[in-house]
């Protein structure tokens, strides 16, 4: 073989690899990171995300489970509505001029910047949740009363970041806390205020028995080499099929134990859909 034929092998080789990387990159959801680049007009954005405000207040929510959608829809897996979930806390928000006002105050897990397999614990607000989106909807899920106090007592007593894994995947296996993204964060802030319990094997054993996650349907290859070439993708802490924790999978598990009082899509038109 001529080292002309050998270059031509190896081009190609790499134009496969990377056309690979591209479906991948396309076909996995975006992650949870804070901030991005508005690709909405940012009148449209402050206006939808005042719009998701009212709507949860006006439903009594002092606390509630929050989702957006960071990318096309067609380019989420099935099953898969939204790619980043947290819990929104009416809060006494302290403006940069020192008055203080009352509002949502969203508390996120978030990957950091440039290091994509870590995350931290991160409070931002409506607008800042909704800046980077492909599409203005919102999931909203309102626990029950009794729920939110406890989310809100947790959350104020700290213990939200006693429950912070810093190993970050996209696809994280909610029945073990080897790596964490943030929608099992999510979960386990709710399971910790519905067990009074922020021990970390009490509340993976309760995941195992209660809640059911979501099966990811990609293929398996793809997934094989994503987990070779990005960072937070891994397939580690599974065996078997992946399945990992979403926002509609938390819906099913609040609803079928009868703890959460509404769970529904709001769209910029202010049109709300039952999920």
């Amino acid at each position: 073989m001529s080292f002309g034929i050998f270059q031509k092998d190896t081009e190609m080789n790499i134009r496969i690899l990377l056309t690979l990387l591209i479906l991948i990159s396309s076909n996995i959801w975006a992650g949870s990171q804070a901030t991005e680049q508005a690709v909405i007009e940012p009148e449209r954005i402050i206006k939808f995300a005042k719009n998701v405000e009212k709507y949860a207040a006006s439903n009594g929510a002092r606390a509630f489970i929050i989702a957006r959608v960071g990318r096309p829809k067609k380019d989420l897996p099935e099953g898969i509505n939204y790619t980043h979930t947290a819990i929104a806390v009416y809060s006494n928000i302290q403006l940069s001029n020192g008055a203080t006002v009352q509002g949502y105050a969203i508390h996120n897990l978030y990957q950091l910047d440039g290091e994509a397999d870590r995350s931290k614990l991160v409070i931002d607000y409506p607008v800042d949740f909704f800046w980077g989106v492909q599409e203005l909807k919102a999931g909203i899920i309102i626990p029950s009363k009794e729920i939110q106090a406890r989310l809100i007592a947790l959350i104020d007593n700290g213990n939200d970041a006693k429950l912070h894994n810093p190993n970050y995947s996209v696809i994280a296996n909610p029945f073990n806390n080897q790596y964490q993204n943030c929608t099992e964060h999510t979960l386990n802030l709710i399971n910790a205020a519905i067990y009074q319990t922020t021990d970390m094997k009490r509340l993976k054993a309760i995941e195992k028995t209660y809640f059911t996650p979501q099966v990811v349907k990609i293929n398996s290859f793809k997934l094989a080499l994503g987990s070779m070439f990005i960072d937070d993708i891994t397939t580690k802490d599974h065996q078997g099929e992946i399945r990992t924790t979403t926002f509609t999978s938390i819906y099913r598990y609040l609803e079928k134990y009868q703890l959460a009082t509404l769970g529904v899509s709001l769209n910029e038109k202010q049109e709300v859909t039952p999920l």
